[in-house]
């Protein structure tokens, strides 16, 4: 009897705590990227971002600064929409897990700079990726057109190799900036600052 009482339940429940969390994903990655998009919240824009990015490695610059924009304001609106939800799901934990890479020598913790905020950001994206959208969502409604199993599949491989290629640029252009700082002024101005591609 209780079985049957509660079971209609449950799907409906397990559906908008799914909807409520998506768009709540969605909603903070928007707002982080249009900080570094547009400026807004406090942000520091393009220039600024661009300038905290080839301080941390990221070459060049300001493409860098763009794609990490795009890649959390592109990807959280999508995500909030519940649309291309694959794709967006992986372009969301691409972006987090290069931004948790970057915390991770401060450990854990986000009260130490550490990873703790970008890594559950970028899990929650990705397990979208997996899981897909929910019913309500624009995916459903368009019958789940840019939803496919295999684009999920597909998209849950991509997040660990983008981030890999992105870590690696980031350490390589590291060790040539430390490599021109040890060789002296001279030797350092010989090489640009997006030297390391």
């Amino acid at each position: 009897m209780s079985r049957t009482s509660t079971s209609p339940v449950a799907p409906v429940a397990a559906t908008a705590a799914q909807t409520i969390f998506r768009v709540g994903l969605g909603g903070v990655l928007m707002a982080h990227g249009t900080q570094k998009l547009f400026g807004w919240f406090g942000g520091g824009g393009i220039e600024g971002t661009s300038k905290g990015m080839h301080a941390m490695g990221f070459r060049p610059a300001k493409p860098s600064a763009v794609l990490a924009g795009v890649g959390e304001a592109g990807a959280g609106l999508a995500l909030a929409l519940g649309l291309g939800t694959p794709a967006a799901g992986a372009a969301a934990a691409t972006t987090m897990g290069v931004a948790a890479s970057v915390h991770a020598p401060n450990g854990f913790f986000a009260t130490e700079g550490g990873l703790e905020y970008p890594a559950v950001l970028g899990l929650a994206a990705a397990s979208f990726t997996i899981g897909g959208p929910g019913s309500f969502s624009l995916d459903s409604v368009t019958g789940h057109i840019l939803d496919r199993p295999w684009m999920r599949a597909f998209a849950l491989a991509v997040i660990p190799t983008a981030i890999a290629v992105q870590v690696y640029r980031r350490q390589k252009a590291l060790a040539h900036d430390a490599s021109g700082r040890q060789s002296g002024p001279d030797t350092a101005s010989a090489g640009a600052p997006d030297g390391a591609g």
